[in-house]
């Protein structure tokens, strides 16, 4: 009779381990942008103490490129993305049947930074940043005398985000005039940090990110300001300039994407997207984004509960669009 009872709670008690082991392995899987993933983070945070343990929420960042390879693959349940998906994106997921939900969740304000001692530099153009970073720049441009005469006779060196990287892409559209288009032969990173070390250590570096890690390093490089034309004022990046409208043409809406399927059938993907969009504005101006309007998170929300599944983007970024306007557009897969 003992001997029973003791199998009988053995059972009882692996039963519950089980149910236990069940209840910590719902998982929510995100991975991409490193821009993105502050915010993300951070609302991961808050989600998982709201849940109490019973739902892990794992971020990764392979770059907005990488995280949409994964995404297509089936591999996670949301993509962060500092860029729209791109049209080969598109294709890679119809091959996989993978069905999204594109969802901006906030502003960022690429910043361009120099070391704290350059004193030249505070202020240029977008046709100055061209002559540096486009392709015909490679082994040419080296100099910052050769950038412009008003610049002093220093050697230029240069950092930025790698290729997989949603910020490249941005960047290389809204300055060179076309996404991927750039020199190689600069220090290339995925890891935003890395550039901040690179430009506080060497006078004549240049680099550029997202705002918030700008802002997170304010002690080791200076922000450039940025002037569209030569008659245009100078606009340093801000919340209030993305606001505004100032900060061009530099300021973009980031993403997350979420497969439609994990939304529909993984209750703790939806109950997290939800409360990403009911939590996203506060905690992106904690982690030093810009929020987007409040209109613009009733709409996402609203379109997510409808499942609306699609880029409203035909595959390249749309540089200057606002965010309530995307909202509204037809959603294309």
């Amino acid at each position: 009779m003992e001997s029973n009872k003791r199998i009988w709670f053995g059972a009882l008690a692996l039963a519950g381990l089980i149910g236990t082991a069940q209840a910590q392995h719902k998982i929510v899987a995100i991975d991409g942008s490193s821009t993105v993933y502050p915010i993300t983070e951070a609302v991961a945070e808050e989600y998982q103490k709201l849940k109490k343990g019973t739902v892990k929420v794992t971020v990764g960042i392979s770059g907005t490129g990488g995280g949409f390879k994964k995404f297509c693959r089936g591999e996670t349940d949301i993509s962060d993305a500092s860029r729209p998906i791109l049209k080969q994106e598109m294709e890679a997921c119809r091959q996989t049947g993978i069905e999204y939900i594109e969802l901006p969740v906030a502003y960022d304000a690429l910043t361009v930074v120099i070391n704290p001692k350059n004193d030249w530099a505070e202020e240029m153009t977008v046709a100055e940043l061209k002559k540096m970073w486009e392709p015909a720049a490679q082994g040419v441009v080296d100099n910052w005398k050769k950038v412009s005469e008003r610049f002093p006779d220093r050697p230029l060196k240069l950092a930025g985000p790698g290729a997989d990287s949603g910020t490249f892409d941005y960047f290389t559209e809204a300055v060179v005039g076309k996404s991927k288009s750039s020199r190689g032969d600069y220090m290339a990173s995925e890891d935003d940090n890395v550039i901040v070390q690179f430009v506080s250590r060497d006078v004549g570096a240049l680099g550029y990110f997202g705002l918030a890690y700008y802002t997170e390093n304010k002690d080791k490089v200076k922000a450039v300001k940025i002037k569209k034309d030569e008659n245009s004022p100078a606009v340093a990046p801000s919340v209030e300039t993305v606001n505004n409208g100032t900060y061009q043409p530099l300021s973009r809406p980031i993403f997350i994407y979420v497969n439609a399927k994990a939304a529909q059938e993984k209750p703790e993907v939806r109950e997290f997207v939800e409360f990403y969009l009911q939590n996203a504005a506060k905690l992106s101006k904690e982690v030093g984004y810009v929020d987007l309007p409040a209109k613009a998170y009733e709409m996402a929300l609203r379109n997510f509960k409808a499942m609306k599944k699609g880029t409203a983007f035909g595959g390249e970024p749309d540089v200057g669009v606002k965010v309530e306007e995307l909202l509204e557009r037809e959603g294309k897969l």
